[in-house]
């Protein structure tokens, strides 16, 4: 029997950027409307600010309240538990912040570990952090050091049944693999980190390669980082057309 396809997902990094009015929000928009704006165009959003503070449960309860119910929110974890612990002791932060994110209810999509440059492999450390992960959670990993890019981690990470978020930061990018149970991508940049227009056979090849990944069963969840210039949301809205096209849909589906 064929594998049924699965879902794919395009958004931003983030929706509350000023600078964002009059090329994807309309000048007069309230801030505090941005969101509703957003989640009109897409159907995910990653969480950055995260990584920085972790937000509190209520703040979670009231993004949720704002959004379809068939909206997700990805979350990047806080850099107390990535740069700062370098995953050791991984336990209380997970705790923490989960105890708040659960608050996003169905609405809580993958959750995003981001480590840090400089900070080469150490697969013990990796292995342990990922069985402290919670099983019914879909989680990903971005790795901003090339040695991390190795067999002993993919096969780590397929093991514990977690992503490898590829990514295109220059000096660290990720390569085209497909590692784990779904897809997770984020683009940085075009020619400028977090900037620059994606020219357009960047995102036929992209699309053409996530779109492969849709028809062989796996969901895929797509962010575009460049927000200088209001150049993300313009992207997102172009590679999730061109999966469309690709995949003969005219919604996401």
């Amino acid at each position: 029997m064929p594998r049924a396809p699965g879902r794919f997902r395009v958004g931003c990094s983030g929706w509350q950027y000023l600078h964002w009015r009059g090329s994807f929000y309309p000048r007069d928009l309230a801030v505090g409307l941005f969101l509703e704006h957003y989640a009109s165009v897409f159907e995910t959003v990653e969480v950055n600010n995260s990584f920085y503070r972790l937000p509190e449960a209520s703040t979670f309860e009231a993004w949720k309240e704002r959004v379809p119910s068939d909206f997700l929110f990805a979350v990047k974890a806080s850099r107390y538990l990535t740069h700062m612990k370098k995953l050791k002791g991984p336990e209380e932060p997970l705790s923490r912040f989960f105890e708040r994110a659960r608050s996003l209810g169905r609405k809580l999509g993958p959750v995003l570990y981001q480590l840090p440059p400089r900070w080469p492999k150490n697969i013990d450390r990796l292995e342990e952090f990922l069985a402290a992960l919670p099983k019914r959670r879909r989680h990903a990993v971005e790795f901003r050091e090339p040695s991390w890019y190795a067999e002993d981690t993919y096969r780590a990470l397929e093991q514990a049944g977690i992503t490898l978020c590829l990514h295109d930061l220059h000096g660290s990018e990720a390569p085209k693999r497909f590692v784990g149970p779904f897809v997770y991508v984020r683009f940085h940049g075009s020619g400028k980190k977090y900037g620059g227009r994606y020219p357009d056979s960047a995102v036929g090849e992209w699309a053409e390669r996530l779109a492969g990944q849709v028809r062989r069963g796996r969901d895929v969840y797509a962010y575009f980082n460049n927000d200088w210039g209001g150049h993300a949301p313009r992207d997102a809205v172009r590679l999730r057309e061109a999966i469309e096209r690709r995949l003969g849909v005219d919604d996401p589906a």
